[in-house]
């Protein structure tokens, strides 16, 4: 194999960094991180890190960034891939758009449910980059991929008729109010179990009636 490119090797140191960054900050949060910790998890110098972030808010925003592609990944398989786990979608429903955003938005609250996203996506994302931004990414990723299941369902007739962007928007601020309560509940499992059973019987609700 011949040599990586300049390039290359700046998207590799990049990709490393970010991985090292993610670990840290999902264990230890924005404010515990700092960029020396970064630097030395990924095995280099703190100018290496400067070299390719202009600072740790620059790096947390990448670290978010690979977060939300990652959650974007996880509901679309959930989404599309009925068969891959128990989500309590009812037999004979597989095709139907409408459980695959219910399938999307169950693995959407899991995956928060989870130490690492919970502290990146939910704590400390909307303090560290603001609510403007962090929407402004979600609205390239998982909130795009709620929008478009929505609009699915919506052509195929499975939702009544209505802007599907803001049922989009009010949708997803509902599954992330969810997720935030989940993460800040004494009893994580109990506040879940509701959670999951609330958020189904909210889209269930948005079915288009004979």
């Amino acid at each position: 194999m011949g040599r990586r490119t300049q390039a290359e090797r700046t998207r590799a140191t990049t990709g490393e960094l970010v991985e090292a960054a993610g670990l840290l900050f999902g264990r230890d949060g924005y404010a515990a991180t700092s960029i020396d910790d970064v630097a030395r998890a990924g095995g280099l110098t703190k100018g290496a890190v400067y070299h390719h972030f202009s600072g740790k808010a620059d790096l947390f925003r990448a670290v978010f960034v690979r977060q939300q592609e990652r959650l974007t990944t996880v509901i679309a398989e959930a989404a599309l891939h009925p068969a891959t786990g128990a989500d309590g979608v009812e037999g004979g429903e597989d095709a139907d758009l409408l459980a695959a955003v219910r399938r999307g938005a169950r693995a959407f609250l899991l995956a928060c449910a989870e130490p690492e996203t919970r502290r990146i996506v939910l704590l400390d994302g909307p303090a560290v980059l603001g609510w403007d931004e962090v929407r402004r990414i979600e609205y390239g990723h998982t909130l795009r991929l709620l929008r478009e299941g929505l609009a699915a369902a919506a052509d195929a007739g499975r939702i009544g008729p209505g802007d599907v962007t803001v049922r989009a928007h009010l949708l997803f601020g509902a599954l992330c109010e969810g997720a935030m309560l989940v993460a800040r509940a004494d009893d994580p499992g109990a506040a879940l179990t509701e959670v999951l059973a609330r958020a189904d019987a909210l889209i269930a609700s948005l079915a288009s009636r004979p």
